[in-house]
């Protein structure tokens, strides 16, 4: 669980972003999102293998250019 503490003469805002950084590095948010439901193991592995395709096709994109 990400935890921030305020310090002396920090700002709600500055200690409000780094809570949300520490949030999203931790993956909290995104592990809560997929437990919210169900997920067969065969849809767990097509989601895998898209993102995977995804990034592949991104990778490639990006040496075309180079």
């Amino acid at each position: 669980m990400a935890k921030q503490e305020k310090r002396p003469g920090e700002s709600i805002d500055s200690m409000l972003r780094k809570f949300k950084r520490k949030v999203k590095n931790e993956g909290t948010l995104q592990e809560l999102r997929s437990r919210e439901h169900f997920e067969k193991p065969s849809e767990t592995k097509k989601r895998r293998a898209k993102a995977a395709r995804r990034r592949t096709e991104i990778q490639q994109q990006a040496d075309e250019l180079y």
